[in-house]
């Protein structure tokens, strides 16, 4: 593993571009996190419950389109994927602001916006996860991924920052101008990519359920990819809840502003940078299995410090739980990935990502919507703290799975237990 701060893949032209892409569309969708909610907040006067279900819908969009994404973007190239569900992206978040202009703007058009992003990006993300091991070859997907990582963790610094003061400046449904003009660049850049894949093989009729049918099998058959579904939804789901009430919160119950709102949300960002600095050389020493659920075990607990602060020194160390919280993510997420793409042959890559997020992403509406009633039931600083132990709790299954004895690189290792059969590509039918 190269040093994080060494060019290594960076000179691959091919990978440059995807990394320029993934800075600029990313810092689009890092605005958008802040942006929804602050718009419903502010500009709408939205309640908790409402802020709640907002936040649900942000992923029920992905959580509809995952596992058809999945099949469809294994019969397509994944550059022409990925141009297009970018463009349709920031064509989609135009209408916030042509709306909040021509004062149409109403809670239900932000609700149907967030269910049309996420479906998009249920297809880009299927497209994108496939796209890596083609242009820089499974035995460099831990450096690819994590330096993916680190302009992910740059961006989620930088979004915040821009959203928050800019939110304040123009309006917060006006930033999301911005977070379009990000996401049409990324498509743009994504032209350049010049090596391509190989054409999707011809006279296979595509049957999508079948399709469907067989990522659920390949990832719910394999211990270790079952483990890292699982882990996720339990993460996801009291993470969404948390989420739900961060920002009611730190507006209502410390009476922060947009800018320092913001500001709060880019020291997340930091830690994800230190995260991903950090990941590839943390995989090596202590093995990526083990990486996968000693870094929730070590991290989630920091997020309770957020519910005991007050406007003051006590909110800046919660910050610093919240950046502790993003590190531990990213350096869990390079490593899981790195094994996901490494166990999953190149044909199933795209339903392998959308089946894994789908299982992950099936509790994030529901942890939304839980945030938001618990919110109004018990008010946000309870909820806040249940959402902490949620997150704690959900190191269990990787523990309990092979990942816990995995200290071999991706693909040195079979993770099945003995006894078990390995989950056979062939079996997939033509």
């Amino acid at each position: 593993m190269p040093s994080p701060l060494r060019p290594g893949l960076l000179r691959d032209p091919d990978f440059g571009r995807l990394f320029a892409a993934t800075a600029v569309g990313q810092l689009g969708d890092r605005i958008v996190f802040l942006a929804l909610p602050l718009t419903a907040i502010v500009a709408l006067d939205a309640d908790e419950f409402h802020v709640g279900l907002l936040s649900a819908l942000t992923t029920t969009g992905s959580l509809l389109a995952g596992l058809p994404a999945g099949a469809w973007v294994d019969r397509l190239r994944k550059r022409s994927v990925m141009i297009g569900t970018d463009l349709a992206r920031a064509l989609a978040l135009l209408t916030l602001p042509i709306a909040w202009w021509a004062g149409l703007l109403t809670v239900r058009w932000l609700f149907a916006i967030a269910v049309v992003h996420g479906a998009l990006t249920a297809f880009f993300d299927a497209a994108y996860a496939g796209c890596l091991p083609h242009l820089v070859g499974r035995d460099r997907l831990v450096e690819g991924n994590a330096r993916l990582s680190a302009v992910r963790s740059v961006t989620s610094i930088g979004g915040p920052a821009l959203a928050g003061p800019l939110a304040g400046w123009a309006g917060a449904p006006a930033t999301v101008v911005a977070s379009a003009v990000g996401l049409a660049a990324s498509g743009l850049l994504a032209t350049g990519i010049r090596k391509r894949e190989r054409r999707p093989e011809a006279g296979v009729r595509p049957r999508l359920l079948r399709d469907i049918r067989d990522g659920l099998r390949f990832v719910l058959g394999h211990p270790v990819l079952r483990a890292t579904a699982l882990g996720d939804a339990v993460f996801n789901l009291f993470l969404a809840l948390y989420q739900a009430m961060l920002l009611v919160f730190l507006r209502r119950e410390l009476g922060l502003d947009s800018a320092g709102t913001g500001l709060v949300l880019s020291g997340m960002g930091c830690g994800a940078l230190a995260g991903a600095l950090a990941a590839g050389r943390l995989s090596a020493r202590l093995g990526p299995g083990p990486v996968v659920w000693l870094a929730p075990l070590a991290t989630c607990p920091l997020t309770a410090l957020m519910p005991l602060a007050r406007p003051g020194w006590t909110l800046g160390v919660a910050a610093v739980g919240l950046a502790g919280l993003s590190l531990g993510g990213v350096v869990r997420v390079v490593a899981q990935s790195s094994i996901q793409q490494a166990l999953t042959p190149d044909r199933i890559l795209g339903r392998m990502s959308a089946t894994t997020r789908f299982l992950a992403c099936c509790s994030l509406p529901l942890g939304g919507l839980l945030g938001g009633a618990a919110g109004t039931a018990l008010g946000a600083t309870a909820t806040l703290w249940i959402g902490a132990a949620g997150m704690t709790l959900s190191f269990l299954p990787a523990f309990a799975s092979p990942l816990r004895g995995m200290r071999g690189a991706p693909g040195e290792e079979a993770p099945l237990p003995a006894g078990r059969p390995a989950w056979r590509p062939s079996r997939l039918r033509p």
